[in-house]
């Protein structure tokens, strides 16, 4: 339970540090931002996929699936926006 608890405190620091960083960014940088943070969205497929195929428990392996599925779009949508960008800049005609 104390390990739970720890684990806990660890993942809302998280979100709250996350949520304070990301909203102080001004408009202008979140592209670039986002598509930087494609690597590091890939070490969390990595680990969700780590902790979804670990097979300690069902609420562990439900978890750790559920983390892979928003790791991927978060990862498919960066992709998609940096794409989208880029297309501004190329020469029509």
């Amino acid at each position: 339970m104390e390990l739970f608890v720890l684990l806990l405190t660890i993942f809302v620091l998280a979100v709250f540090v996350g949520f304070e960083v990301i909203t102080k960014v001004p408009p202008t940088l979140h592209t670039p931002l986002m598509s930087g943070s494609n690597a590091i969205s890939g070490i969390t497929v990595v680990g969700a996929l780590i902790a979804a195929g670990s097979g300690q428990t069902i609420l562990v392996s439900i978890l750790g699936f559920i983390a892979v599925v928003f790791a991927m779009v978060n990862v498919v949508g960066g992709f998609m926006v940096t794409h989208r960008m880029l297309a501004m800049f190329r020469r029509k005609g």
